[in-house]
């Protein structure tokens, strides 16, 4: 007998598992319709370049590329559902001038896994608004991840705050090239203090900003942070916006744990400003990420404000409510013939109704009664012989 192997980091999701998905997916499109935000469907695949993996080294590894056979063109089997959402709101969408707020749920595909513990088919979640340039628009949607998180017992959600714009406002004070504002910023992802300060010492920075990149690895802690911060980089205006936007997020959930480091900088090429991540209890990577995007929507012809997040569904395995399989009438296939009028009237109710055909059937367990005839009316019978309905 042969064992049927799946590619490494993908799994099989069996009922069990799967009803909590479908339910916790459910829950939370219904939590994003309340707050206004509309599903849409971005397909499976479609031109690579339309998912802006020319843009993005990071984006451009993990999607699976093929020849479409009809054209010939390269196509991408999407790794992230954002740069689809700015092309809907930049083409299909660009008759409403005003804010467009957005949702989806669906598979996205990694041709290598984020992490040695994620999966290479994330079920991605997320919510995004498009339009709205003030930090009120951050905020709504920093309220909606927080509110989305509750769906799975994560026990007390942590709110990591960042701000790309920090790095990027010193790198260009700093006369940086792209060369190195990359280099710099991969070992601030890396968190590598050490790295960073022996980056500035070798291009002989000037320094004050020599002393502002080594300083951004530490600045990391409670909201005291900003009040640190405010007093030891350079004064500049793109850092006080910064802040300004860092303790905007901060006054808005003032009974919320937060987090604040303004080296925390894993962020996709698109991402321009503010960053957030949620992190659940006993969690070292964080559950749900989002930002600010401004401009993205500009590859597709319309850029405008935008900001959204998203996390992996399939991630909440685990911390999900449990969701029992429904209670089952059985009925026997001989009866069927002449109980089929009440078979689907009782599944028209949304009562489930299976088929017995002798043998046993996943499922059996959850038999709650039988479908019998009983002076010529086709009704429920509980196992004890009790008349359910």
């Amino acid at each position: 007998m042969k064992s049927w192997q799946l590619p490494e980091h993908v799994a099989d999701v069996l009922p069990t598992n799967a009803r909590q998905l479908e339910s916790a997916r459910e829950r939370l499109l219904a939590l994003f319709r309340v707050h206004g935000y509309e599903l849409v469907q971005p397909p499976l695949m479609e031109y690579s370049h339309s998912l802006l993996t020319h843009i993005d080294a990071g984006l451009s590894l993990k999607t699976i590329l093929v020849v479409d056979q009809l054209s010939g063109r390269q196509l991408g089997i999407r790794a992230d559902i954002t740069p689809q959402v700015a092309r809907i709101d930049a083409h299909l969408l660009s008759a409403n001038q005003g804010i467009n707020r957005l949702c989806y749920a669906g598979s996205v595909l990694h041709a290598r896994p984020d992490g040695l513990l994620n999966m290479r088919e994330p079920l991605q979640a997320g919510a995004e608004m498009y339009g709205l340039e003030g930090i009120e628009a951050d905020i709504e949607l920093i309220d909606l991840m927080l509110k989305s998180m509750k769906i799975a017992d994560m026990g007390e959600v942590l709110l990591s705050l960042g701000h790309i714009g920090v790095f990027r406002s010193l790198a260009n004070a700093a006369h940086l090239d792209e060369q190195q504002s990359a280099t710099l910023l991969s070992s601030m992802q890396d968190k590598d203090a050490e790295a960073v300060s022996q980056l500035v010492k070798e291009w002989k920075l000037d320094g004050m900003w020599a002393k502002a990149f080594s300083l951004l690895p530490r600045l990391y802690g409670g909201r005291e942070v900003l009040t640190v911060a405010r007093e030891k980089l350079p004064e500049l205006s793109a850092v006080s916006a910064a802040l300004d936007e860092l303790q905007a997020v901060c006054d808005a959930f003032p009974n919320q744990k937060v987090h604040i480091d303004l080296s925390e900088l894993r962020v996709d090429n698109y991402h321009t400003g503010l960053l957030y991540a949620a992190y659940g209890s006993n969690r070292h990577d964080a559950v749900a990420r989002g930002g600010r995007y401004d401009g993205l929507g500009g590859y597709f012809g319309r850029a405008r404000p935008a900001a959204g997040f998203s996390f992996d569904l399939r991630s909440f395995i685990g911390r999900l409510p449990a969701i029992g399989r429904e209670s089952v009438v059985a009925v026997d296939v001989k009866d069927i013939p002449a109980a089929q009028e009440a078979v689907d009237a009782l599944r028209e109710q949304g009562q489930c109704v299976v088929i017995d055909y002798g043998i046993g059937y996943n499922g059996s367990e959850e038999v709650k009664g039988r479908l019998k005839q009983v002076d010529g009316v086709w009704k429920v019978i509980a196992l004890n012989d009790s008349v359910l309905f």
